[in-house]
């Protein structure tokens, strides 16, 4: 649905027949850690982001999930190996 109270106008997923289903009808703008995100659009009243109605609620714990600017990197550590049980293996 069309946004009638924060950002006019654009497309809102947040925005019901009743008005906006989120905490009263309030979007928040998007916080540093967004800056970059192809998410974030800048509007007349500044910039939010389309998915997620409080951007600074998805990085308190971390990244956003949402972020596209953002790799996740995964580390592997290396197992321990049992010297004895290797040396057996190694000999068949």
């Amino acid at each position: 649905m069309i946004c009638e109270t924060i950002r006019k106008g654009s497309e809102c997923a947040f925005m019901t027949a009743k008005g906006r289903g989120y905490n009263g009808g309030h979007c928040y703008e998007i916080v540093e850690a967004c800056q970059g995100c192809s998410r974030a659009v800048q509007l007349s009243t500044g910039w939010y982001c389309t998915a997620c109605p409080e951007p600074a609620h998805k990085w308190k714990r971390g990244n956003c999930n949402l972020a596209t600017h953002v790799t996740n990197t995964v580390v592997t550590a290396k197992a321990k190996i049992n010297p004895l049980k290797a040396s057996k293996r190694a000999s068949r």
